[in-house]
């Protein structure tokens, strides 16, 4: 089996006795941090990774049975932090990875001593007092695309995720993106995603913790971030001028702005 680094694809830059830890989301990999990480390289000790299926990841890494909850991936966060020696280090999570951070913080205490969740999301689908923005056949029917047509799912939902389209080469990146990740690897994670509930472990958290909610976005809105903010014990929620899911893109200045006030 390849060791930590290798099966995550792991890079570190910059200095700092503090280290910053980014955590993309489905479909992406850590190139969509570039205009965000860089910012920071200054002060902290950055460390970008690639999940298992994604980007430069090793493929031979994946296992079905692992990674069919979010706590799987969690468990590669803690072991590359573990591997790395990382004490109170802060950690940046894009959408889905910021539950994988949350559940991260939970399982190693002492591994972070911050969150930064970047348009995250405990729950997709709606439940009884519970707005997720989706009912739940909408996300089969979500999913039931992706496994039928797998590329006509990405050419369709990448822009919709992506938002802004007066410019449409973002949602062309994230399409690339999305493509460049194993298809079936993708089907399952998407899964995983959308159908995860994390919700009890909100109230847990225990670190301090900044949400980053875009003004508009179709995956996660805002009523969803609200609910994260008032489920995390004394969290601070800044709402973007940002319009989209993905901000560490689409508005990396302003992400880059809002972490500074946390930081």
């Amino acid at each position: 089996m390849p060791g930590v680094m290798e099966r995550n694809n792991v890079h570190i830059c910059g200095s700092g006795e503090t280290a910053m830890m980014f955590a993309h989301g489905f479909g992406c990999d850590q190139n969509m941090w570039r205009f965000v990480a860089p910012a920071f390289e200054s002060d902290f000790r950055t460390i970008l990774f690639d999940q298992v299926g994604a980007g430069g990841s090793d493929l031979s890494a994946y296992d079905r049975n692992k990674y069919s909850s979010l706590a799987g991936y969690a468990d590669d966060v803690v072991e590359i932090g573990r591997h790395l020696g990382l004490k109170d280090a802060v950690f940046i999570g894009h959408s889905v990875s910021s539950m994988i951070g949350v559940l991260a913080a939970k399982h190693a205490p002492g591994l972070f001593g911050k969150l930064v969740l970047v348009s995250p999301s405990a729950r997709y689908i709606d439940d009884e007092g519970y707005s997720g923005g989706f009912s739940a056949k909408q996300i089969e029917e979500l999913l039931e695309f992706l496994e039928s047509n797998h590329m006509g799912w990405l050419t369709q939902m990448a822009p919709l995720i992506m938002g802004n389209p007066d410019r449409p080469q973002l949602g062309q990146e994230l399409t690339n993106s999305f493509c460049r990740t194993d298809p079936e690897i993708a089907k399952a994670f998407a899964r995983v995603t959308f159908t995860s509930d994390n919700r009890v472990d909100l109230a847990r958290v225990t670190l301090p913790t900044l949400i980053l909610q875009c003004s508009e976005d179709i995956i996660a809105g805002p009523e969803v971030g609200a609910f994260v903010n008032r489920a995390i014990p004394g969290s601070r929620m800044i709402v973007l001028d940002a319009v989209g899911h993905c901000p560490n893109l689409s508005a990396p200045d302003e992400v880059v702005s809002a972490m500074r006030t946390f930081v």
